[in-house]
């Protein structure tokens, strides 16, 4: 029983080895197809221009509730982690751009804003929920991966985007 115990937890992180790298390759080919807009359709962010940084990728949209109770945590992130290494983007997946300037109306930030116009960011992580967030480490592998928002899950999401942004 001892060494079946000592073998999953020799087991356990080396698969977790093996899908941080199959995220990280996924991560990059789904990159290289991805267009990134301002709100008014001008080229954004590559996704490759953050590495060397934490990324909180957050995929929302103006019809959604739980995206309206996600942006004030997002912001509040961005403010105390930013000079830390933490870039928080929020990708719009909205059909109409004035339904997304409306939501950030009445919804303001300070984090950077891009469009997902032709969805083949969303497609190509397979955002099936809104809001979903991909947390990028430095080295540009997929660290965790949260769907929906629930503000009694915000400080362990919180401990861990701290714990990634004091990692080298």
């Amino acid at each position: 029983m001892i060494k079946k115990i000592k073998l999953l937890f020799f087991i356990i992180p080396m698969l977790s080895l093996f899908a941080t790298a199959s995220l990280a390759e996924h991560l990059k080919r789904v990159s290289s197809a991805c267009t990134l807009t301002t709100l008014d359709g001008k080229p954004a962010h590559n996704l490759q221009e953050f590495k060397g940084k934490v990324v909180y990728m957050d995929f929302w949209a103006s019809w959604c509730p739980p995206c309206v109770k996600s942006f004030p945590f997002l912001d509040q992130l961005n403010h105390e982690l930013k000079d830390k290494g933490l870039h928080v983007v929020g990708i719009n997946l909205d059909e109409k751009v004035a339904d997304a300037q409306d939501f950030l109306a009445k919804n303001p930030v300070d984090f950077s804003i891009v469009a997902d116009p032709s969805k083949q960011c969303a497609k190509g992580l397979e955002v099936m929920a809104m809001p979903t967030s991909y947390l990028i480490d430095r080295k540009g592998n997929i660290r965790h991966i949260h769907q929906g928002f629930r503000p009694d899950e915000s400080e362990k999401l919180r401990a861990l985007i701290t714990q990634l942004v004091m990692e080298p």
